[in-house]
């Protein structure tokens, strides 16, 4: 039996009997009443796994929600892809966990369903917008979170929760079924406690997709003009401590300062989401409509600033990005923070304006890799007691030499820290 695959071998009918009564003294993990398909797949690879669905993904039998209280009037008819794929494999499917309303930001607030609390800081936010995916797994609830990622909203909430997040390649898996929030960035993936078990799960959502990939040597390199600035000291420190323990264990890390981060910062990416969520959901509710935070209201709204033509100039402007970068960067992954700030405690969040600014901070790192159209995986770390991210990102179809490399660090990164009072 692997360590790492915690289901194996395990008795279903008592596992139900505990995730019952535990669903229901979650609050605010799950939208509505929570539900749990127990699969009688005997044979499959996640036979006896339990994975929590994030509310954007169709459940057979269950509203699909997104987060917000105007969509979910009928229930699915048909499971979406990637939870019809989880299904074959033998997963019994928990939901729908919490998220940001349609997905819109990186912090997992919900002023209808409310938000999950942070299991390892009960005074922080959990991170977005697959809030109750991550806390699902953190509290023990599911093995796996399937969640999706624009941002970083599998990622960050990883990265805040002692979580393993992993963005797939985009094409990788499929999102027929899951409600978009932008269809240039989205990609659908998993949360776990570990580099194994998302790569478990990725596989199965990938399909044949992962079969045609080819393992490469990656080469790490830590972007000085990205990343690196308006870190709490915390982060900053932790994050030098882990490139020194790395090193120490053999693993080359270069440092350098790369054209491609400063071409990266001129690309106005608040559009991709603000204008492709209001021509989403433009057509199927109004944008005035009352029952909408008016925190996701007002940057769907921003969308309506930018004509077609300047959008298609900005795709543009993505399409040379991607190209330079798979060009010039092929074999390289870039290692950076997850997030550039320790979890914030909720009352951080109460004016508007120091939410835009936490969202944006926390997105800053993480949105990279969406734009780029990449992989990236963030891997859990702990300095001085507190939880952050190591994040590494890499080229469009690297994802299997990625996780590779992932494994190979997670071990390293778990090792105890010695305690510093700097």
């Amino acid at each position: 039996m692997d360590k790492n695959i915690e289901w194996q071998g395990r008795d279903l009918s008592k596992r139900l009997e505990t995730l019952t009564h535990a669903m229901s003294n979650q609050d605010s993990v799950f939208i509505r009443r929570p539900f749990i398909d127990i699969s009688g797949q005997q044979n499959g690879p996640l036979s006896g796994a339990i994975v929590s669905v994030k509310a954007t993904f169709d459940v057979a039998g269950y509203p699909t929600t997104a987060g917000t209280q105007i969509l979910g009037a009928q229930c699915a008819e048909n499971d979406a892809e990637a939870v019809a794929r989880l299904r074959a494999a033998g997963a019994s499917i928990m939901g729908h966990t919490n998220m940001t309303e349609l997905a819109y930001s990186g912090v997992g607030l919900n002023p209808h369903y409310g938000t999950p609390v942070n299991p390892l800081a009960p005074n922080c936010i959990p991170g977005g917008s697959t809030s109750g995916g991550a806390v699902s797994v953190a509290t023990g609830l599911a093995d796996i979170a399937l969640g999706t990622d624009t941002g970083g909203s599998l990622r960050i909430p990883a990265a805040f929760c002692g979580l393993t997040g992993f963005k797939p390649s985009q094409a990788s898996v499929p999102r027929s079924g899951c409600a978009p929030l932008s269809q240039s960035l989205d990609s659908v993936g998993v949360m776990a406690n570990n580099v194994e078990t998302c790569e478990l799960g990725w596989q199965i959502l990938a399909s044949d997709w992962c079969s045609d990939q080819r393992d490469a040597d990656l080469t790490i390199v830590v972007p000085e003009n990205f990343g690196l600035d308006q870190l709490d000291d915390e982060i900053a420190k932790g994050f030098e401590e882990a490139l020194e323990r790395l090193k120490k264990h053999g693993i080359r890390i270069e440092r350098q300062t790369l054209p491609l981060f400063d071409d990266y910062k001129t690309l106005p990416v608040w559009q991709f989401s603000a204008v492709e969520s209001r021509r989403h959901y433009g057509p199927l509710f109004s944008l005035e409509d009352e029952r909408l935070d008016p925190r996701v209201r007002q940057r769907i709204k921003r969308g309506e600033s930018v004509s077609d033509q300047t959008f298609n100039d900005t795709c543009a402007q993505r399409a040379a990005l991607i190209e330079h970068s798979q060009a010039d960067y092929a074999d390289t992954v870039f290692m950076m923070p997850t997030v550039a700030c320790l979890a914030p405690k909720f009352e951080e969040l109460e004016s508007d304006e120091e939410f835009d600014r936490i969202n944006l901070l926390c997105l800053r790192n993480t949105t990279f890799a969406n734009v780029i159209d990449g992989c990236s995986i963030s891997l859990p770390y702990q300095f001085n007691s507190h939880t952050m991210g190591i994040m590494l990102t890499a080229m469009n179809g690297k994802d299997r030499s990625l996780l590779a490399l992932a494994r190979a660090i997670q071990p390293l990164l778990a090792e105890a820290s010695p305690c510093s009072n700097d």
